[in-house]
């Protein structure tokens, strides 16, 4: 027993990791192998069905016939419904978009322009001053050094 609680200590993520994949593939298999039970069962039904009907009376099959007219009348119903509710969902997204996405993106790109426009002014007025007395001052360092180089070898 100390054994068997030693080794699932000692498991090392990478086989933990496998494990919990080859779980998940096991779980997908047995759902892929579900849903192809599933299909395979309404096929041997509408086989089994339409086996019917071929060997059933008229009667039987009329009425048959008429429930399934009554079901695509409702069905095409339901889908002009669905489609009106579409069209109106769309129109208003449409209005959305113009009255109120539409001036945000102006404003947006408004301020874009204008921190463009700063930065430029920063880096004409501010930046290159700076960076231009740094460099003299860095240039004005090195000719003292190089002035001063002479008395400091001179000191060694």
């Amino acid at each position: 027993m100390d054994q068997m609680s030693e080794s699932s200590s000692s498991v090392s993520p990478e086989e933990y990791l496998a494990a919990g994949a080859s779980s998940t593939d096991e779980q997908s298999k047995k759902i892929m192998i579900g849903v192809i039970l599933g299909v395979v069962f309404i096929i041997v039904l509408t086989i089994a069905f339409i086996v019917f009907l071929l060997t059933a009376p008229a009667a039987v099959t009329t009425r048959i016939r008429d429930v399934f007219i009554i079901f695509l009348a409702i069905q095409s119903l339901l889908v002009g419904v669905v489609m009106i509710v579409l069209v109106v969902q769309l129109s208003q997204l449409i209005n959305l978009l113009r009255n109120e996405i539409k001036p945000i993106l102006e404003s947006t790109n408004e301020t874009v322009s204008n921190l463009r426009g700063t930065a430029s002014f920063l880096s004409d007025n501010l930046v290159e001053p700076v960076m231009k007395a740094n460099e003299y001052r860095a240039s004005l360092s090195r000719l003292v050094e190089l002035l001063n180089f002479s008395k400091k070898t001179e000191k060694k």
